[in-house]
């Protein structure tokens, strides 16, 4: 992945709106993606499949390095841990969304959410953290019932190594800007080419 571009730093401290998410690997994450596309939800090619670890937060271009540092500090301290999806769940009525539910590695991804959402990336959650994966959004009650329903029984185990920093185009589309691999660059990063990291 790509690093920030020096000399995207020289304008008057223009604001970056970031993310922070751990990738599905493929061929989990394209899967996913094409039943999201299926159900017509038009963000299906704008969002790579994920787990959101930081929602999308508007930030300094300044500000950017001591971030990348920020997380870098954080995966280091990390383990790679597995994760288990299988079947369907909803935030409605507070959000019309359907996902994918964490049968397993809920609870290291909310320790690594906490340590991702601190220093220079604090701030106050909105809702209490619920990892997942979305597969339908703002869409008619009747096609949020149908992805639940078929989706009920989709299952994947997959191996995290790390997490990655996306930003926002200005095309709408989230593109990956560098990964975090947990450890020292340890085994299960794409840098050391497994095959898990899609």
């Amino acid at each position: 992945m790509i690093g920030w571009d020096s000399s995207d730093v020289g304008a008057p401290d223009p604001l970056r709106t970031i993310g922070v998410a751990i990738p599905i690997p493929d061929p989990y994450g394209t899967e996913l993606q094409r039943w999201r596309e299926s159900f017509g939800d038009p963000l299906a090619r704008s969002i790579p499949t994920h787990i959101t670890l930081l929602p999308p937060t508007p930030v300094s271009a300044a500000a950017l390095g001591s971030i990348e540092r920020h997380l870098r500090e954080v995966a280091v301290t990390e383990r790679a841990f597995p994760i288990r999806l299988y079947g369907t769940g909803t935030f409605r009525p507070v959000s019309p969304v359907v996902f994918v539910s964490l049968a397993e590695g809920a609870g290291s991804c909310a320790q690594v959410e906490r340590k991702v959402r601190s220093g220079p990336l604090w701030r106050s959650p909105r809702f209490p953290y619920h990892p997942h994966v979305t597969v339908a959004h703002d869409l008619a009650d009747e096609v949020l019932d149908r992805a639940g329903k078929e989706l009920g029984h989709y299952e994947a185990r997959f191996p995290v190594w790390g997490f990655s920093l996306y930003e926002h185009g200005s095309d709408g589309v989230w593109r990956p800007q560098r990964d975090f691999p947990f450890g020292a660059d340890g085994p299960g990063s794409p840098e050391s080419g497994s095959p898990e990291s899609g």
